[in-house]
């Protein structure tokens, strides 16, 4: 088999020039990895990025968003409730926290030997899964199938 004189005819004929190519390439991949991890080395940030317009305060402090959030249980005296929203997102440096925005639910209570069904929407929300309470907030509407109608500006319910 014959070798075909075309190919690489850089590499084997200038010895000089192939060792100057790899150097240099070698050595440029070899900076660019050192600079990459020297980065994230200084600004001691786990998400380095080399793009300036990211805005990494943000990023990092709302870690976990979710849409269509929701979630359902029972409370302390065993009634069930189910609690909806638009979007949900929790904070890093508070994870026991969720905020919610667009809240719907019902919740489910007894009162007198009845059962009461309350209709809840808010605009916004929290809920403390350590304390297990909902604080709705803005425009918070209560309908209860008893008749009952409730409109406040907050709502703390205790689960």
């Amino acid at each position: 088999m014959k070798a075909d004189k075309r190919s690489f005819i850089i590499f084997t004929k200038h010895r000089r020039l192939k060792r100057l190519w790899q150097f240099f390439f070698t050595g440029w991949g070899l900076v660019m990895v050192a600079s990459l991890v020297a980065g994230a080395l200084f600004t001691r940030q786990l998400l380095w990025t080399p793009i300036s317009a990211i805005n990494m305060t943000d990023i990092v402090s709302n870690q976990f968003k979710m849409t269509g959030a929701s979630f359902a249980g029972t409370d302390s005296n065993g009634d069930p409730f189910k609690i909806r929203a638009a979007s949900g997102y929790q904070e890093y440096e508070s994870p026991d926290i969720i905020y919610l925005s667009a809240i719907s639910g019902t919740v489910n209570r007894k009162s007198g030997g009845q059962k009461i069904t309350d209709n809840i929407s808010a605009r916004s929300g929290r809920y403390n899964r350590r304390d297990r309470t909902i604080t709705l907030q803005g425009n918070v509407r209560i309908n209860s199938s008893n008749g009952d109608r409730v409109l406040t500006d907050e709502l703390v319910i205790r689960l």
